[in-house]
């Protein structure tokens, strides 16, 4: 295993793979793929074509245009032009192998933290796993720059190390994973349960761990689907500092994820403008986050404060903010916003299969009312179990569960337990 992980680091940190990305720094699409193969550890080369001077001979010899960028170029054979993660996925093998349509005795939607943990264990104690991923290993803690306040780790550790140190642990003890697999709906009316994907296929399950976390809320502009990815981003990983390098960036939140940015991009920044719309930090973000910020010559920090325009044409050029006491606003030339604001469980797709509260997240353990268990339908004589939802059988853990501590050792503990619990409902 430890052979395996060095070679496989090795052949990242050197760009040896079957795989050549030719795109665009300044590509939302480029960006994306660069992403894909990051978080799931897979090897490749890139060639920028803001920078290669040698990039047309190459997009002349396999027939691409360059409105047709990014282009993949998959084991020296398959030429695909800006495909999705999914086709990226097949064309790398990534699915090989697993029969999706076998009955499970857990099957885990979401490979964050949370459902990681709990292919560990459960495949680890001999349960028939299948986890199913709509993008990569690692969840919103994937994008983290840095985890420091996580146990066993006293200089702290990328989301994407963590997220692929678990992924691998999981296979090892005979977890399967479905990568770019997004589950779209649940059948919950029989037994087994079936996951329905977002191409249709059907996975049956005993059992499902509900993992799908959350995500940002989006800036409330007009102008921000323009930007996404062309100078809008959900996370400050190695992939986004190496675009900003040196210049002026903006940082949207007070939480631990937008701490975390900021003193990392400070590192490469010229300066970092840390916006929140509250009057501080101390509510919201660990002291040793706050410690570092207030220590930092390059992080100005603005409290009160939140963004009004975004402007450019094919990558963000110039941003306006608010000063809410003041009323003042002012525009600076940023071509970078890392935005980290409030949480959106995924949920969705769950199609009222189980109780939710007030603001989405899934209802689970104790929080269940009596109304909500007679909505249901509830069919035991027992209560639901820690985690588990109105749904028996079915458990949610991480971020999508309603009450869930914000942080990642809460998510590996709840995923972790929420296995002992599925034993129980397999041997009811």
């Amino acid at each position: 295993m430890r052979a395996f992980i060095l070679r496989r680091l090795s052949l990242i940190a050197r760009g040896i793979g079957d795989v050549v990305l030719v795109g665009s720094s300044h590509s939302l699409g480029t960006l994306r793929i660069k992403e894909f193969l990051t978080r799931n550890g897979h090897p490749y080369a890139y060639i920028d074509l803001d920078r290669d001077a040698d990039v047309q001979d190459l997009l002349d010899h396999f027939q691409v245009a360059i409105s047709e960028l990014p282009v993949l170029i998959c084991q020296g054979k398959a030429v695909l032009r800006n495909p999705t993660n999914q086709e990226v996925a097949d064309c790398l093998g990534f699915n090989t192998g697993i029969d999706a349509t076998k009955v499970r005795d857990l099957v885990i939607v979401g490979a964050g933290p949370a459902g990681l943990a709990a292919a560990v264990s459960g495949a680890s104690e001999g349960l028939d796993v299948l986890v199913l991923e709509s993008n990569s290993p690692g969840g919103q803690a994937g994008s983290s720059s840095k985890i420091e306040n996580y146990l066993g780790f006293p200089t702290g550790l990328s989301g994407q190390d963590l997220a692929g140190r678990a992924y691998t642990q999981a296979q090892k003890f005979g977890a399967q994973v479905l990568i770019a697999k997004a589950a779209k709906h649940l059948s919950c009316d029989r037994k087994p349960y079936a996951i329905e994907m977002d191409d249709g296929q059907r996975v049956p399950a005993r059992t499902v761990v509900i993992a799908t976390g959350a995500q940002y809320r989006k800036l409330p502009l007009d102008s921000l689907s323009q930007f996404e990815g062309a100078g809008v981003y959900y996370g400050a990983t190695h992939l986004e500092a190496q675009l900003c390098g040196g210049a002026e960036v903006i940082v949207v939140g007070a939480g631990n994820s937008a701490g975390q940015a900021a003193v990392f991009l400070a590192q490469t920044a010229k300066r970092v403008y840390m916006l929140v719309r509250s009057s501080g930090l101390a509510e919201s973000m660990s002291r040793y986050l706050i410690r570092r910020i207030e220590e930092s010559p390059t992080i100005n920090l603005r409290t009160h404060t939140e963004i009004t325009a975004l402007e450019g044409s094919d990558h963000l050029e110039r941003v306006s903010w608010r000063d809410g006491q003041t009323g003042n606003v002012e525009t600076h030339n940023i071509g970078y916003v890392f935005s980290m604001t409030g949480a959106v469980p995924n949920a969705a797709w769950l199609d009222g299969c189980v109780a939710l509260d007030r603001q989405g997240f899934i209802k689970t353990g104790s929080d269940l009312s009596s109304e909500d268990l007679t909505a249901a339908h509830w069919p035991l004589g027992r209560a639901p179990y820690l985690l588990e939802t109105s749904l028996p059988g079915v458990f949610a853990v991480g971020d999508v569960r309603g009450g869930n501590i914000k942080r990642v050792a809460s998510a590996v503990g709840e995923g972790s337990i929420a296995v002992s619990f599925v034993h129980q409902v397999l041997n009811e």
